[in-house]
């Protein structure tokens, strides 16, 4: 091997085949770094904290009754790591591994998900899995007695560990815990002082604030007895509930043992009574309906025209953001580029401080402005605008705010693509007796388009999916009358996927959001592959 050096540099060695030849042969620097005791340390504190993950991902998994599957899959990529970490060769796989876990884990997996949730009734009375649901509809089923017979009770502790010491109507003293149910007195450890018992079975006594420290354990605590349960009704009484529905794992059957009503389980994902369809239990849980969403998305009347109405507004605020941001800033731009205006710099850095602030916090802020009865700007004009009341003037209002939020980044991006603009062209262009529009037309508009076109695909992207403008300042108001779903007249794709999903009142569909999610997905992405095809040819320009 010979080595080459050049002045200075230090000496490196040079291996026949590049840098790849260099890393396979253990002569590159980031290779002999594994091999000094510092490399050797952090890797093993890494492996060892990824380990120790994988260790605490199976025990969760094991502990939630989870698939066989998860555990196979955590087991098998720990010890793949271990594997590749630990050898000295596949260098290029430990810089790869990394970032495709990453990607696995931040982008392919939420889009995968989303995708699965589309076809899925989950929503709001539907989250559950089916046996979380039948444990659900067995606990609320659960009702005091009529005549029950009410307990004296006695708050109790071991540990983490709570009891009750009971005493029934006819004076028979119990130990009432969750797992034994009611254990005879006689048959346990007593310990009494004066008369009074502070210990039973490795169970001691609770001061009445003592137990109210912890009266959460204590309101959940259910003692399990042949006629139902004893819970606790005070701190100082307790009494008897029972359990009036039953599910029967064999026949897959619900039975109200208190109305004699059957309740068998539907493809809806809902427990309903065989003889009267119309009786359903809550919750239910989710279940795979099809492209059900989907169909009710294009053929619902109620959920297609809001839709319809909110993907039209959502072209054209994009459009009307990305090309007003764009006009602004470059005509601030040009104006900024003059040499003879004095204190362009000062100029240039107010241009910017809309483009500094925090964004939650001025669409806030724009939003009392434009209150209609308090707002500074209705105080400052003396008329009581709707600026955010009425839908038109509340898309105009969203379309101004987001003006304001988007021209300075236009504004520095035309500035540096104006900067780079040879001064010759303009020179020759006066020569010929070119005027100011045609300097711009011919020369100034195509050498930016350049340099900007990527910029303006990307903005219209970014204001396709502009949530913060929209929800901070209008929350997708006025609503559309008549929608099934909650939408406004200002909502984009994205704030009408979020209400849908997560806000109340005809919402928490979140099988209904992760379908317009997907949609909007597949619009985003042919939006992006049409604007790819049109700025191809500035691209050819370019080179």
């Amino acid at each position: 091997m010979t080595t080459t050096t050049s002045p200075g540099t230090d000496t490196q060695p040079s291996v026949p085949g590049g840098v790849d030849a260099a890393i396979r042969h253990g002569d590159h620097p980031l290779s002999r770094f594994g091999d000094t005791l510092m490399g050797v340390f952090v890797k093993l504190v890494l492996l060892g904290a990824v380990n120790g993950l994988g260790v605490l991902m199976i025990v969760r998994i094991v502990g939630l009754d989870g698939p066989w599957w998860g555990v196979a899959t955590v087991a098998v990529t720990t010890l793949l790591l271990d594997g590749i970490y630990l050898g000295k060769r596949k260098l290029p796989l430990k810089y790869l591994i990394p970032g495709t876990i990453f990607l696995l884990i931040f982008q392919v997996f939420p889009f995968v998900y989303t995708f699965y949730i589309a076809f899925t009734n989950y929503g709001l009375g539907q989250i559950l899995t089916q046996d979380q649901a039948i444990e659900r509809i067995e606990r609320v089923s659960i009702r005091t007695l009529p005549d029950a017979p009410r307990y004296g009770a006695v708050p109790f502790a071991d540990g983490d560990d709570v009891a009750l010491l009971l005493t029934s109507p006819d004076d028979e003293v119990f130990l009432g815990t969750p797992d034994d149910g009611l254990l005879p007195l006689a048959e346990l450890d007593v310990t009494e002082v004066d008369g009074r018992i502070v210990a039973v079975d490795g169970y001691e006594r609770l001061s009445l604030g003592a137990a109210q420290d912890r009266i959460d354990a204590f309101t959940a605590l259910r003692i399990p007895v042949e006629e139902g349960e004893i819970e606790l009704v005070s701190l100082s009484a307790a009494t008897m509930r029972e359990q009036t529905r039953f599910y029967d794992p064999d026949t897959g059957l619900l039975t109200d043992e208190l109305t004699g009503a059957v309740y068998a389980p539907s493809d809806r994902g809902r427990f309903v009574n065989v003889e009267d369809p119309a009786d359903t239990l809550s919750p239910g849980w989710r279940v795979v309906v099809g492209t059900e969403n989907f169909v009710r998305a294009f053929t619902n009347e109620a959920i297609r025209g809001p839709f319809a109405r909110v993907l039209v507004w959502t072209y054209a605020f994009a459009f009307l953001s990305t090309f007003g941001t764009f006009a602004l800033g470059l005509l601030l731009a040009i104006t900024m580029n003059d040499a003879r205006l004095k204190g362009r710099r000062i100029y240039r850095l107010a241009m910017i401080v809309p483009y500094a602030l925090p964004t939650f916090m001025t669409a806030l802020i724009w939003r009392g402005m434009m209150n209609r009865s308090f707002g500074v700007i209705n105080e400052m004009i003396g008329v009581a605008v709707p600026w955010l009341n009425d839908p038109n003037w509340a898309r105009f209002s969203v379309v101004l705010v987001n003006l304001w939020f988007g021209f300075p980044y236009m504004f520095l991006i035309s500035t540096a693509a104006l900067q780079s603009i040879p001064s010759d062209l303009y020179e020759a262009a006066s020569v010929d007796g070119a005027s100011g529009w045609q300097r711009f037309r011919k020369i100034t508009l195509p050498l930016l388009l350049i340099a900007t076109a990527p910029v303006l695909v990307s903005t219209f992207a970014f204001n396709f999916n502009n949530f913060n403008v929209i929800y901070l300042l209008t929350g997708g108001n006025p609503p559309i009358a008549g929608a099934a779903t909650p939408a406004g007249h200002t909502d984009i794709l994205i704030t009408y996927t979020y209400r849908i999903a997560f806000e109340s009142g005809g919402g928490q569909d979140y099988g209904m959001g992760a379908t317009i999610a997907v949609l909007t997905f597949v619009l985003v992405a042919a939006m992006a592959a049409l604007s790819f095809r049109w700025i191809r040819p500035l691209e050819e320009i370019n080179e």
